[in-house]
Formats: C-alpha cells, sequence, structure tokens
C-alpha cells in the first residue's frame, strides 16, 4: 500500500505503526521518547485515509483534545494502517515548517492552540501514564534506551 507523508510517497504495510513508516524513511515527524507514546511530538494530520488506520484508542483520547481529534490529528506511534488503501499525512513538524515559510505570523496562534490542547488533556495523560506504570506497562529501562536512540537517529539525521 501507499503512504504520503508531507507530499511523499511510501510503501507500507498493514499492521505498521505510523511513526515506524516515517522513521524507516527519514521522514520529517517529531518523536523524542522512541514511540513509546509518551512525549507527544509525533502528531500527525490524516488527510486521508482515516478509515484505512486503526481506531482512536483510550491512550490517544487521553493525550489528544477533542478539538485535535476532529481536525484528523493522531499521535503516529499510537496509531496504526489497518487496511491496504492510500493514507495521506502531513506531520505536525512539517505544517510548523511550512508555516514558518510561508506565513510566520500564524506561529504563534499555531503553538497557543496546541498548548492550550495539551493542557487540557493534561490530566487525562497523567492518569494514563501513572496507570501504565502501575501495571508493569511502561518499561522505564526500555523507555530510557528508546529515548537515547532516538536522540542518535535525530542527530544522525542532522549531520548528513
Amino acid at each position: 500500500m501507499r503512504i504520503d507523508i508531507n507530499n511523499r510517497s511510501y510503501e507500507a504495510q498493514t499492521g505498521e505503526r505510523l511513526i515506524d513508516v516515517a522513521r524507516r524513511n527519514h521522514t520529517h515527524i517529531g518523536y523524542f521518547c522512541g514511540g513509546n507514546g509518551i512525549c507527544q511530538t509525533c502528531y500527525v494530520k490524516v488527510l486521508k485515509g482515516m478509515d484505512l488506520l486503526s481506531p482512536v484508542s483510550d491512550r490517544e483520547k487521553a493525550l489528544l483534545s477533542d478539538d485535535l481529534l476532529e481536525e484528523g490529528i493522531r499521535v503516529a506511534c499510537l496509531t496504526t494502517i489497518e487496511k491496504p488503501g492510500t493514507v495521506e499525512l502531513l506531520t505536525t513538524v512539517e505544517e510548523v515548517k511550512r508555516m514558518e515559510e510561508k506565513r510566520p505570523q500564524d506561529i504563534v496562534g499555531y503553538q497557543a492552540r496546541m498548548g492550550i490542547a495539551a493542557l487540557v488533556k493534561f490530566p487525562d495523560t497523567i492518569a494514563m501514564q501513572a496507570k501504565r506504570f502501575s501495571e508493569g506497562k511502561l518499561d522505564t529501562f526500555q523507555l530510557f534506551t528508546d529515548i537515547v536512540t532516538a536522540i542518535g537517529d535525530a542527530v544522525s539525521l542532522t549531520v548528513k
């Protein structure tokens, strides 16, 4: 199947997480926690093919405000491709880059909107992460390893 991320086409398979397709193809996507659903930097806007993706999980609902969900925002590390077809995504990192190039005056409003959306969900996010930790579903050693790997990936992309 095909997935378009930031206007570039890539091959993808059903069952893959959006973040894994992006990372494999060195696509401009934010991630810090290594795909553990903690840092909230891998937001993507689904422009086409929402019906081909996994349903919004309780973990995503704890991270995303209703407004962001209505806009088609998903958490790339928590979203998988479930059906073949074409999916089109715009990463929030790329969205900000384009905004800076074309309408930099819109960045402050965008940051405020995203900040408010995160603030609204902060109690749900903390409760969800605490529950994951108490249930043993959040391995702190693996999380640390994933963060170090993510930082290494980011550095390698910037020095090329």
